[in-house]
């Protein structure tokens, strides 16, 4: 801040003996004023006279109404019109009274509305010049009179003018803290919404492949003694799964690094592309699984692609988990007008206890599918089938308009 922004800010600091000082240099110029004659004798345009008592009385008076020009605008202009009046009516010589209303005048035109200067500003323009011209003891044309009727509306525009900018500076300033409020709310909303697709991603790659890790492992203990053979394939499958699941980990958890981190992940989302690779997982886990595909090579966006792949990835998962040892899975992939329609059918039993068994709405695996596809704009429905199983059914439109953090590369 510069000296002189610091010395106004010292001096708006008290308003009061700013408006004191103002009102005594008001005085002084009328009292200076009031010592000269613009009418000089014998043809001169200017001669010495000396104000009367009751001019001194008036600029005093006018003066010192003006301390209170902030706290009662109207009042003070109110007075020092009735001062000017007097003045102009009564007093000889005249004396520059009307100095003090032009000052009031500029006051309420700078802290009322436009209407108020209008309607105040044309009133005090009308009776101070009508007083002057029609009760005064010079002509109605002279100078002074029409002096009194210019400066009087200068006044008023001055202050219209001054209250116009100081609006326009706080529309400004309140515009940039809006905008500011405005980036730091939008910031807070994009982080909440990447931390909510990171943990739908990390909980999508570990409860997959954590499932077969265990199911692979309890086969291999299983038939460690009597098959060895299929036990070791079966702890092939588990070191498969987990190199899968930690390459995953990696993709995902590296999109916490710092811009400048090194070994920033580069890998694609995964998508409908390797389907048959998923479903392949689950059929050496001991889950048969048939896919079944009319979508005729639609090239899907990015955030379609991925969320399709994870809401089966999940639903499989949940067939693992929870549909019982004899249970077979059913994916369907069909493209529908602008939708792409993503079925997941099971016939299983239901023996294990897990989110299947609350309608399809426990569990935070199938929570994640259904925002996963609504922010997308699409619909998701799960739960039991007729007969015994569970449905997963995800419409999801192939134009998405809406940006998401679900769409983003893992």
């Amino acid at each position: 801040m510069s000296p002189l922004e610091r010395t106004w800010c010292r001096i708006g600091a008290h308003p009061l003996a700013l408006d004191a000082a103002l009102a005594f240099g008001v005085l002084v110029s009328m009292v200076a004023s009031s010592f000269v004659d613009p009418h000089g004798e014998h043809g001169a345009d200017w001669s010495p006279r000396s104000p009367g008592v009751l001019s001194l009385a008036l600029m005093v008076l006018g003066a010192a109404a003006l301390i209170l020009r902030r706290r009662r605008p109207l009042a003070v202009l109110a007075v020092t019109v009735a001062l000017s009046l007097v003045e102009l009516v009564a007093a000889d010589p005249r004396a520059p009274v009307a100095m003090s209303a032009v000052v009031a005048l500029y006051t309420v035109a700078s802290t009322t509305d436009r209407p108020t200067t209008w309607r105040v500003g044309l009133l005090t323009m009308t009776v101070l010049t009508g007083a002057a011209m029609l009760g005064g003891p010079l002509p109605w044309y002279d100078q002074e009179n029409l002096g009194l009727f210019a400066w009087t509306g200068m006044a008023a525009a001055a202050g219209d003018a001054v209250r116009s900018r100081r609006a326009f500076v706080h529309a400004i300033r309140e515009r940039a803290e809006r905008a500011e409020r405005t980036r730091e709310e939008e910031a807070r909303r994009r982080v909440a919404e990447e931390r909510l697709r990171i943990a739908r991603d990390l909980h999508d790659v570990v409860a997959h492949h954590i499932a077969l890790v265990n199911v692979q492992a309890g086969v291999a203990a299983h038939v460690m003694d009597k098959r060895p053979d299929q036990a070791k394939e079966a702890l092939g499958h588990v070191r498969e799964a987990s190199r899968s699941a930690l390459n995953e980990l990696r993709a995902t958890v590296g999109l916490l690094r710092q811009s400048g981190d090194p070994e920033a992940p580069t890998e694609p989302a995964p998508g409908l592309a390797r389907l048959d690779e998923l479903a392949d997982t689950f059929r050496h886990a001991g889950l048969p699984v048939e896919v079944a595909r009319a979508d005729h090579g639609t090239v899907l966006p990015a955030a379609v692609d991925l969320a399709a792949y994870r809401v089966i990835q999940e639903a499989l998962t949940n067939v693992q988990k929870h549909a019982g040892q004899t249970a077979k899975a059913e994916v369907s992939v069909v493209r529908v007008g602008p939708h792409m329609e993503i079925t997941v059918l099971d016939d299983g039993t239901g023996e294990d206890t897990g989110p299947e068994n609350d309608d399809g709405y426990g569990g935070h695996g199938l929570l994640g599918m259904r925002e996963r596809v609504t922010a997308l704009g699409g619909a998701l429905t799960a739960g039991p089938r007729y007969g015994g199983g569970f449905r997963v059914h995800a419409i999801l439109p192939l134009e998405t308009r809406t940006t998401t953090a679900a769409g983003e590369s893992v």
